[in-house]
């Protein structure tokens, strides 16, 4: 049996932190040792995001809540191959975009079809936002309506610019993750992200000042 002479230095003082003081590798470093507890506290700190990750790209609550089940099941099966070199954040994302893609697949063999109002529901009624997005001066146009508009224009951009873009102007990941995450070259995120902007810009025209997008 192992003492605690035995323990890396590292590992050691890694035992003795608290799990909120610790980076989320840290706490994965933890996981993969077999800490129950540091498998909960990720949960907590990611199902959120995941959740809404998801749901921006299906538009689906409960179908994004069985995914993003899915995606932490798959962080615990594989929790000894994780590799602290790397981001977890971006590690974790990189399991949902490809898990909701084999999703996205699905539906379009079958012929499926996604509900804005799965989106609407999950975002408290608010739709998506982006930064700097100011509604015009029309006091009859709410701010439900104007997130309808964001969520239906959002949805109807292609697949590869809407991840993109949800990526970095929604969860506000950096260029390079969002390269990692969808395995493109960093001009290439950059393209989709603008292209998805000016999209997006042109869709809100008559409801949003998208100038600073």
């Amino acid at each position: 049996m192992n003492t605690e002479s035995d323990v890396p230095p590292e590992l050691l003082r890694l035992k003795k932190l608290d799990l909120a003081e610790l980076s989320d590798e840290d706490v994965m470093e933890r996981c993969a040792m077999g800490s129950e507890a540091a498998f909960r506290a990720l949960v907590q700190r990611y199902r959120t995001r995941i959740m809404n990750l998801v749901c921006r790209f299906i538009n689906d609550r409960d179908r994004a809540e069985e995914i993003s089940q899915e995606v932490f099941l798959r962080v615990f099966r594989n929790r000894e191959r994780y590799r602290k070199s790397g981001k977890f954040s971006t590690w974790i994302f990189t399991i949902a975009v490809n898990l909701t893609k084999n999703e996205i697949r699905s539906r379009v063999r079958h012929r499926g079809t996604f509900s804005l109002d799965a989106m609407e529901e999950e975002s408290g009624g608010q739709g998506v936002s982006f930064p700097d997005s100011k509604p015009l001066p029309d006091e009859d146009l709410n701010a439900n309506e104007i997130g309808r508009k964001v969520a239906e224009a959002l949805h109807k951009i292609p697949a590869r610019y809407r991840e993109a873009v949800v990526l970095r102007d929604v969860e506000g990941l950096s260029y390079e993750e969002v390269g990692q995450i969808l395995r493109i070259p960093g001009g290439t995120v950059r393209s989709r992200i603008n292209r998805a902007r000016l999209m997006l810009k042109e869709r809100l025209k008559p409801y949003l000042s998208l100038e600073d997008v």
